[in-house]
């Protein structure tokens, strides 16, 4: 598969602010933002940097996401916000997963749509999330409770990522061990249904096209995400 959009012109080109890098999402997503010709600029918003040089990028260095008064001034001008950031709810309990999932998310979402309420944000969510919010996963709880606000929190456009398995991006250093053990599923899981993996490839290729694009749905499950990649 070619990039996507070689053609952009240098005006419509996007300019994304991205969290998460540091894991296996954000840092797959923001390989490919890099190498997309239809983007023209990353920013990184991170606790720790990325160690990375590229002409797209640039790094803003946040120990504390709920204090992002030195990013502030870098956020204005940015079309989309690509939040990859997310931890696993192993082992926490339901405040603490609650604090770095609801909490943290709503705050950086908030402090963006203030400075321009025009931008595009994607969540990256999970399959599987409940969006009643009464279910007895806590995890999908919180998530579906962090979904449902960031669709009030007032951008232009909200879109949720429902992924389910995803294989790494070639040249990714933020891998998780089970996902080396278990790599060798993906062709299995695509080949059994469209609703089951993807590449991270795929879930960047279609954050750059709703972005550009729109979609019909604010809530994007696996086939959704498949065919935007393809298309």
């Amino acid at each position: 598969m070619q990039p996507l959009m070689t053609e952009t012109s240098p005006a419509d080109r996007l300019k994304i602010i991205l969290t998460g890098a540091t894991g296996m999402v954000g840092e797959g997503v923001l390989l490919e933002c890099l190498d997309n010709a239809a983007v023209a600029q990353v920013l990184l918003v991170t606790r720790k940097p990325y160690p990375l040089e590229h002409a797209k990028l640039q790094q803003c260095i946040v120990p504390d996401f709920m204090n992002l008064d030195a990013c502030v001034p870098q956020f204005d001008g940015y079309d989309a916000c690509f939040f990859c950031a997310g931890v696993s709810s192993a082992g926490m309990k339901e405040a603490d997963y609650t604090r770095v999932t609801y909490d943290l998310t709503l705050h950086i979402a908030r402090t963006l749509a203030a400075i321009n309420p025009r931008m595009t944000f994607i969540y990256v969510s999970g399959a599987h999330t409940d969006s009643t919010e009464k279910g007895r996963i806590m995890w999908a709880r919180v998530k579906g409770r962090t979904e449902n606000e960031l669709t009030r929190v007032g951008f232009a456009h909200v879109y949720i990522f429902r992924p389910g398995f995803m294989k790494p991006m070639p040249g990714q250093r933020n891998i998780k061990g089970y996902y080396n053990a278990i790599g060798w599923l993906y062709p299995i899981l695509r080949a059994i249904s469209a609703n089951l993996a993807s590449t991270l490839r795929d879930v960047a290729l279609a954050m750059i096209h709703v972005t550009r694009h729109g979609y019909p749905r604010t809530i994007l499950e696996v086939k959704d995400i498949n065919a935007l990649a393809a298309s």
